[in-house]
């Protein structure tokens, strides 16, 4: 891993100095990437793998290009290479003879100005004098006024000031051309020097992408590896049937973002037979959502070649993983979360096959109870008829009377997300069941949730009117349902009946055990 992260982006910085827009710290940095694989080769040799093997001897480090670009550019270790290839300043002494010159024309110019000052002043017998210059007249020979007499006649007047007068000679002349053209002259052969790079590196560009290419190959699979050993992931067994099959199976991401609560893993068998649809029902926030997720990732995760987070998979291949989980307005096109959502629905059921996986979570809730219903049904039934589609699908569902569905319908299965109702709380267990559940846990959820007790206190009473057969209106004045809809057990009875339903005794203490029948005798005393 340490490795691979020092290796540059082979491929972007071809594709950089393809498209023209490479700078010499491009080249470097090419340069210096190619010079890590080496070193990734002889790690790789320890493998036993014949992939990693395949893709260690595709790993090519161009020997030739890298001396050729490291000869050719100068080390950064007092200061980094220029930004721009236009600044120059970039080519290494030694490289080029003509640069090397230049450069100490540059260098040495001010050792230049005093020879010539020294020997000017022998000439012209002239002690008062010196060699300056400024942005405004360049290069000038500045002479005291008393000893302007001994000025030669083919020096040129350029500046008079208080004390001085300002000439320039020819010979000044010449030097000042040569030092002012030198630092253009070094500018523009350096950047001929690279284009000679560039176009070195463009010659070799196809072995640089299939050097990038393996190296980006052995950077996933060294990460899949490191991410399986430290996850304690299994090797999935992939094939081509219809199974699709997890022991122990856990979502890769939730249970890295719990900070040490243990995720609770959660089987899953599915065919394309006896077990070809699950209708998942439970209360919102047990881990429907989750479960469903982490199945379709899980097959994402071995078709790809990745160990997978469970305690042992049989994954048969599927062509496509379609989902319809959760929804978003689209208010800026007019697209309601119904129409969203319909629209998704329909792309899945006229793309999907025999061979696809559906993860498909409340279908028909964007609308009223019995149109939803309907919707989700007929969704349903089409899914899991093996004369229409058959595919394997996971249906997570508020709608209790499709559980109907598991008597009707070969190959669909309820399953539902166990919870523990104790008093006017409820705790999620986060493991899946066989069988439908038995209520939504809707208030206690809203309780949770922070929903003033008022106002839970208040749809308690609503909702034992209801499922008691009476229904509240006009102002809350109850009234009595109508004839078959009467309930065959009285309310005390019937929330008996519910709490023993949902009641795991196998995680019972003797404590609570004798509690929970307490509730049960004051419910049926009438409280």
């Amino acid at each position: 891993s340490l490795a691979l992260r020092e290796v540059t982006d082979l491929e972007r910085l071809a594709g950089r100095v393809v498209y023209g827009s490479a700078g010499s710290r491009d080249l470097a940095a090419l340069s210096a990437g190619l010079g890590k694989l080496p070193h990734i080769r002889e790690l790789l040799d320890h493998c036993p793998s014949s992939l990693l093997q395949e893709l260690r001897d595709s790993l090519d480090d161009l020997p030739e290009l890298r001396a050729l670009l490291d000869g050719a550019l100068r080390d950064e270790d007092e200061k980094p290479l220029p930004f721009s290839v236009r600044e120059g300043d970039f080519i290494r002494p030694g490289y080029n003879a003509q640069v090397d010159e230049l450069r100490s024309l540059l260098t040495n110019a001010n050792s230049h100005i005093v020879d010539m000052e020294v020997k000017t002043k022998e000439q012209t017998g002239i002690k008062n004098m010196k060699i300056t210059s400024n942005k405004v007249f360049g290069y000038y020979i500045e002479v005291a006024k008393a000893q302007t007499g001994l000025v030669p006649g083919h020096w040129t007047r350029k500046q008079t000031t208080v004390n001085a007068e300002r000439y320039i000679s020819p010979e000044l002349k010449e030097l000042e051309h040569a030092i002012l053209s030198a630092r253009d002259q070094v500018t523009a052969l350096e950047y001929q020097l690279f284009c000679e790079l560039k176009k070195a590196v463009c010659a070799q560009v196809d072995r640089i992408q299939r050097t990038a290419a393996a190296l980006a190959q052995v950077d996933v699979l060294q990460s899949f590896a490191a991410v399986a050993a430290a996850n304690h992931y299994c090797m999935p067994q992939v094939d081509n049937s219809d199974a699709l099959t997890i022991v122990e199976g856990r979502h890769p991401v939730v249970e890295k973002m719990l900070n040490g609560t243990p995720f609770v893993p959660n089987d899953t068998h599915m065919d394309g037979w006896d077990d070809l649809a699950a209708i998942i029902t439970g209360p919102n926030m047990a881990g429907k959502s989750t479960y469903m997720r982490q199945v379709a990732l899980i097959v994402l995760m071995a078709q790809m070649g990745a160990f997978v987070p469970a305690r042992s998979a049989r994954i048969g291949v599927v062509d496509r993983v379609f989902t319809r989980i959760g929804a978003s307005d689209d208010l800026s096109s007019g697209q309601s979360t119904f129409m969203v959502e319909m629209t998704e629905v329909a792309a899945l059921l006229n793309h999907a096959t025999g061979k696809s996986l559906l993860i498909l979570d409340e279908i028909g809730r964007g609308t009223s109870t019995y149109d939803g219903m309907a919707i989700a049904r007929a969704v349903l039934e089409h899914c899991a008829d093996r004369k229409r589609l058959g595919a394997k699908t996971l249906f997570a569902t508020h709608y209790h009377e499709l559980t109907a569905l598991e008597g009707e319908l070969p190959g669909v299965k309820n399953y539902n997300i166990a919870a523990k109702k104790r008093g006017g709380d409820v705790i999620f267990l986060r493991k899946i069941v066989r069988g439908g559940a038995d209520q939504s846990y809707g208030v206690e959820v809203a309780k949770l949730a922070g929903v003033p007790d008022r106002v839970v206190r208040r749809a308690r009473e609503i909702l034992e009117e209801l499922e008691s057969g009476n229904a509240p209106v006009d102002g809350g004045r109850t009234v009595s349902a109508p004839a078959g809809q009467v309930s065959l057990t009285d309310i005390g009875g019937e929330a008996v009946l519910n709490k023993l339903r949902m009641t795991d005794v196998n995680v019972l203490s003797p404590i609570e055990a004798l509690n929970l029948l307490a509730e049960l005798k004051g419910d049926l005393n009438g409280g």
